[in-house]
């Protein structure tokens, strides 16, 4: 690694030579000027000349965050390396506030002070209607911009990722809506007689995703064993319906199902077998367990929009069928199931993912574990508390 220096006029320059171009192989040279003496730019080059040994060099660029974010990290994280929905959340939000608020700076300009102004922002009128976003929204902003500046530094264009110098907002995220289990006995008794009946009580004793429910095949379902394993969800991209891999390692599970729900499902057997007969050659043999009349898959999308519409017509709260999968986690942790067993029927990556998810349920279940345990102790009658005789 070789430099010099030159005195231009009244301050002196450095020339440092750097590896050739690994494309074309043509010399590459860094020249930097400004030094008032020969000692100050001495230090600097043989501050230049570690960084580039060390291989912590980067070299100067007006790449900006939306040149960035667009031309290069967005299309390096198509699918398959990304879920299809994943991508697609990440292109939304880095199109709709990344690229608005921070995409005209340049990359290797941007501070963490320029993070917490774009982040109070969004908080205080990210939204189109001028309101801001909740905390949550924002989380996941900082996550993406996280990981996407992860692969600049990894890539050589920055020296440090500016985003772990940031905090991301610690505001709670609006309350769950979720179902009783009284509200979802009502629901599945008013959508008794429904086509898609077996698929409700599945969501509500089981906590299956939509994109499972609306994938899972008859292969997938071992009523002898009263066993379902849901390995094609099937999920929406824009309004497009793709088959994906489970959303995490621990979806590719077995789930344990009760026996009114293997009953019900061998009922919903049965009238498949009689839409086929009626039907005839114009069957469509999808395999899947939830269909239209003519064996068809349906659309996610239609599948919630019948729940929704099942639900108003019940007199019940407006909740989504996602929210059905939280009414159950919550109901199963406040009848005491360890948060271990629920994390894994839910295919969860982490339990801790679970415990934060319900943690409004936890407080009662430390209640209840408190007077368990005691009465375990000490018995139903009260304990004394007169110790002098001890």
């Amino acid at each position: 690694m070789r430099g010099s220096i030159r005195k231009r006029g009244g301050t002196y320059t450095y020339i440092l030579d750097l590896p050739p171009d690994p494309v074309t192989g043509k010399r590459r040279q860094k020249t930097k000027g400004g030094f008032r003496t020969k000692r100050e730019c001495q230090a600097a080059l043989n501050e230049a000349i570690m960084t580039v040994q060390t291989g912590t060099y980067v070299e100067a660029s007006r790449r900006t965050v939306r040149s960035f974010l667009l031309e290069e990290w967005l299309p390096d994280r198509e699918p398959p390396k990304l879920r299809p929905t994943t991508y697609v959340n990440y292109q939304t939000q880095i199109t709709t506030h990344v690229v608005p608020g921070l995409g005209s700076v340049e990359l290797q300009r941007l501070s963490p002070a320029q993070l917490n102004a774009f982040y109070r922002a969004l908080l205080a009128g990210g939204r189109r209607d001028g309101r801001g976003l909740a905390p949550k929204t924002v989380r996941n902003i900082h996550a993406i911009l996280h990981r996407a500046l992860k692969d600049a530094v990894r890539w050589g264009y920055l020296v440090r990722n500016v985003a772990d110098a940031v905090e991301p907002p610690r505001g709670r995220s609006p309350e769950m809506r979720v179902w009783t289990p009284e509200q979802l006995r009502a629901f599945l008794t008013h959508a008794r007689m429904d086509r898609l009946y077996a698929a409700w009580l599945l969501v509500a004793t089981t906590g299956m995703r939509r994109g499972e429910l609306a994938g899972l095949r008859w292969v997938d379902v071992d009523l002898t064993a009263g066993r379902a394993s849901p390995r094609r969800p099937r999920v929406v991209v824009n309004y497009a319906v793709e088959v994906s891999e489970p959303k995490t390692a621990r979806g590719r599970r077995s789930v344990a199902l009760d026996a009114l729900t293997v009953a019900a499902l061998r009922e919903h057997k049965e009238r498949q077998a009689e839409d086929r007969a009626v039907v005839g050659p114009g069957w469509q043999d999808s395999g899947l367990v939830f269909t239209r009349p003519d064996g068809a898959p349906i659309h996610p999308d239609l599948i919630s929009d019948w729940f929704e519409r099942l639900a108003r017509k019940a007199g019940l709260p407006r909740i989504r069928l996602h929210d059905v999968r939280h009414s159950y986690a919550s109901a199963a942790l406040a009848a005491g199931i360890p948060a271990k067993i629920v994390s894994e029927r839910l295919g969860h990556a982490t339990v801790q993912i679970t415990l934060d998810t319900y943690s409004h349920v936890l407080p009662g279940l430390d209640a209840q574990a408190a007077e368990t345990v005691a009465r375990l102790i000490v018995g139903d009658g009260p304990a004394s508390t007169d110790v002098s005789k001890a």
